[in-house]
């Protein structure tokens, strides 16, 4: 599995900051996995976060930097940061002291319905889970079918998709990696289980097939 964590400040060089020098983080409960706001920060708010341990931002109406919680006192300890594959977002896992929303509430999303709360198991959105693992593997192909067409320059999809022998060798490196910690009952399977479902999904649209005939051969042995 590709590890995309930002561990020390040197490794922020590889971030792909937008023309005013930002990144949005989403900041996600470490423990529960909720996630609990989305903000920006440049280079030197997420140097301060690796540095002192607390999240720091950058506030874009105010032009400055923030550390939150530094008023409130509702602090977030940083446990881990990470880029998503194409180095342009980081996710921020924390521990929340406190609510994470200046309005008191634990998040910045609200309160969710019941039937709609995270799973702590990360089925889904739904009871079953089949409802919020769809919509989200439905978007992860609408972001393939993005970068298929578009084909942004230093983006991992996009290299995928223009190397099919790199595609399938990410593919078999990728399932080697889920089975090796599902025997060793590693907690990171799920990570690896993520990891492999994304290279399956390139490398179908890498082959010109398309997400919806998996479905359909799904609800086919279903029936």
């Amino acid at each position: 599995m590709t590890d995309r964590t930002l561990r020390q400040t040197a490794d922020l060089r590889a971030l792909r900051f937008d023309d005013r020098g930002l990144v949005p983080v989403v900041t996600q409960d470490a423990a529960s996995g909720a996630v609990l706001m989305v903000a920006w920060a440049n280079r030197e708010a997420l140097a301060l976060s690796l540095d002192t341990g607390f999240m720091h931002y950058w506030s874009r109406s105010r032009k400055a930097l923030w550390k939150k919680g530094e008023t409130s006192g509702n602090l977030q300890t940083v446990r881990s940061l990470h880029a998503d594959c194409d180095a342009d977002t980081v996710l921020a896992r924390v521990t929340m002291d406190g609510p994470a929303c200046h309005t008191g509430e634990a998040t910045c999303f609200g309160e969710l319905p019941a039937g709609d709360a995270p799973d702590p198991a990360g089925a889904g959105s739904h009871a079953d889970g089949s409802a919020g693992g769809s919509a989200v593997l439905d978007e992860l192909w609408g972001v393939l079918q993005d970068r298929d067409r578009e084909r942004p320059e230093g983006s991992w999809t996009t290299r995928l998709l223009s190397d099919e022998n790199l595609r399938l060798k990410k593919l078999g490196e990728e399932t080697v990696e889920l089975v090796t910690a599902l025997v060793r009952g590693d907690e990171r399977a799920s990570e690896e289980a993520a990891d492999l479902v994304y290279h399956v999904m390139v490398a179908l649209k890498g082959a010109g097939r398309e997400w919806d005939e998996v479905l359909a051969e799904l609800a086919r042995r279903r029936r």
